[in-house]
């Protein structure tokens, strides 16, 4: 599973509006929304259902990322959308520190083994120092695509 395919074109917000955890996971709910990875008419379900698993415990990992996520029955093909921050976002981190790229996951519900594979290539990404930083640098979609894409060689070379 590549990286790069996980991440929904028009998915990528370089720049999150929100400071706040649960605005920040709306934001990225609606670029799934806009493109077309995620109905409209489930937004309100999806929304709840990502909140509610942060409720149960945060997925603010550390070392500034979290990765909100959720299986949901509407979800038909996985989709991730990354939301970028400048300032930093309160996300009840396990390290206490502010999160600066958030990776959102949506995942169809009878596909558990999908899901399990696609963290896995997320935080396997996540784990790594150039990557993180390289991703808190990027300005634009076409520069996280590229790193995505970096990423992705790296990963079959590796």
């Amino acid at each position: 599973m590549k990286l790069s395919e996980l991440i929904t074109s028009g998915a990528v917000v370089t720049q999150l509006k929100s400071q706040d955890r649960d605005q920040v996971i709306h934001e990225l709910i609606d670029a799934l929304i806009a493109s077309n990875a995620a109905a409209g008419e489930h937004r309100a379900e999806l929304l709840k259902r990502v909140l509610d698993r942060e409720n149960r415990g945060t997925t603010g990992f550390g070392r500034g990322v979290a990765v909100p996520h959720v299986k949901h029955p509407s979800v038909k093909r996985m989709a991730a959308a990354i939301g970028l921050s400048s300032t930093g976002i309160e996300f009840n981190s396990l390290d206490k520190q502010p999160v600066y790229s958030v990776f959102l996951l949506l995942s169809p519900e009878d596909r558990p083994e999908e899901h399990l594979l696609a963290m896995e290539v997320i935080f396997k990404n996540l784990s790594k120092e150039t990557f993180r930083r390289f991703l808190r640098q990027a300005g634009s979609e076409a520069e996280v695509r590229s790193l995505l894409d970096d990423a992705d060689t790296q990963q079959l070379a590796g």
